[in-house]
């Protein structure tokens, strides 16, 4: 009798949607893990080490001080390299405004797209993730900006963010970027690059 049960509950939409949760549980218990080390707010470079697009290790011994010392000559050159795009996303995670970076470079690569019928639906994607009001991922912009980005939807371009991404792009300038600079991750990323060359 209580194997009929069981089956039937799982064939009821409660079930399943059950049975959907703990799928989802055990999927998401691996990225928990990658990303336990930001759940302390920590500044570290280890936490930044912890989630650099390779190997940790192999990945700092490619980084060189030359490198992570060029970063701080502007904000562009940290942006055009894809460790200090990583360790900056580390750092804005430990300031809980990572929207900020990723809807940039979600419209970095949204210019590439090429498919109007991708461009279509990749605009709504980013303006209903990042730019709408209570989006989930909400960056500050102000009305005017937000408006003009809602009616550039309506004839979807490369271009169509541009206006919003300027704004989210100063705004990480001069307050995130000189934060980023000053922060113990960011110095210790340097003297961890300086010890291997002595």
């Amino acid at each position: 009798m209580w194997s009929s049960l069981t089956h039937s509950f799982s064939d009821h939409p409660v079930g399943k949607d059950l049975q959907a949760m703990r799928t989802g549980q055990r999927q998401n218990k691996g990225m928990r893990t990658r990303l336990g080390c930001l759940s302390h707010k920590s500044d570290s470079c280890s936490d930044f080490t912890a989630i650099l697009p390779d190997k940790p290790n192999r990945a700092l011994k490619r980084l060189s001080t030359e490198e992570a010392t060029r970063w701080a000559d502007s904000f562009d050159v940290l942006l055009s390299h894809k460790y200090g795009v990583a360790a900056f996303r580390a750092f804005l995670k430990t300031e809980f405004s990572e929207e900020n970076l990723e809807f940039w470079l979600a419209c970095e690569e949204f210019k590439k797209t090429r498919s109007t019928a991708k461009l279509v639906s990749k605009a709504h994607r980013i303006f209903e993730e990042f730019v709408d009001v209570q989006a989930p991922r909400e960056v500050n912009i102000d009305f005017q900006t937000r408006e003009a980005t809602r009616k550039n939807l309506q004839e979807p371009s490369p271009t169509c963010f541009d206006q919003a991404q300027g704004k989210v792009h100063s705004l990480m300038e001069k307050d995130s970027y000189p934060r980023f600079l000053r922060s113990k991750m960011y110095l210790d990323l340097l003297s961890q690059s300086q010890r291997r060359l002595s």
